[in-house]
């Protein structure tokens, strides 16, 4: 069997000047409405990555930079299972915008042996972004393994809180209610309801072809496509 070559030894001072090279100012002015500092075209940075393979020490490097598109490069080659617990919630708290942060907690966290740990300590904290990936992981578990969470407490926070949320923590709880909706039958018309009355997100300009992420039309797209 032929032995898999090494991949490229680069350091991160390399990735980032081949990143660089990349940037697109369009691309950037669209990122920054976003919240997101970087101009590069993610097909592009992908494909970087995948030349790169998995490096977890040059992972660690792109991180310790700060730049926006070497941390989503790193997020790509380094090996989720290979970060401790409290260091994956310092890199979370230290993500700063939004892309990183998403892809961090759904290339990273969600393949960690730690993501359960994670999700409960998130959940409730005072920090309104590390709520949202608490309330993201949530919608995880939801879909997936919800056996032992509390979902009609769920539906309780939601109604109590979301309409309030600052926009990022709104944005994930509105996500838990839709999942609660689509995937639990017997909770759906309290989710609808919740949806309906709470408004949120309602207004959201939403390109063709794209569902709303209104809950109560989220909620019924997604029933109606499973038949």
């Amino acid at each position: 069997m032929a032995t898999r070559p090494a991949p490229p030894e680069v350091s991160a001072g390399e990735v980032l000047a081949e990143l660089a090279a990349l940037e697109d100012p369009r691309i950037r002015a669209v990122n920054e409405r976003h919240g997101d500092d970087h101009g590069i075209n993610l097909t592009q940075l992908r494909a970087v990555a995948k030349r790169l393979r998995t490096q977890q020490g040059l992972a660690r490097e792109l991180w310790a930079t700060g730049d926006t598109a070497g941390r989503l490069v790193a997020i790509l080659v380094c090996r989720p299972k290979d970060f401790e617990a409290a260091e994956l919630d310092a890199m979370l708290r230290d993500a700063r915008v939004p892309k990183v942060r998403d892809w961090l907690v759904g290339y990273v966290v969600k393949r960690s042996p730690h993501v359960e740990g994670l999700r409960t300590a998130w959940f409730d904290d005072p920090d309104p972004a590390v709520a949202g990936s608490g309330w993201a992981l949530t919608s995880d578990r939801v879909a997936k393994a919800p056996d032992g969470l509390d979902l009609p407490g769920l539906l309780d926070l939601v109604e109590a809180h979301m309409k309030d949320a600052p926009a990022g923590l709104q944005w994930a709880m509105n996500e838990c209610l839709a999942t609660i909706g689509i995937h639990h039958p017997a909770l759906r018309v309290r989710a609808l309801d919740i949806g309906e009355r709470l408004e949120v997100l309602k207004d959201y300009p939403t390109p063709p072809g794209c569902t709303s992420p209104y809950a109560p039309i989220w909620i019924g797209e997604m029933v109606r496509r499973q038949g």
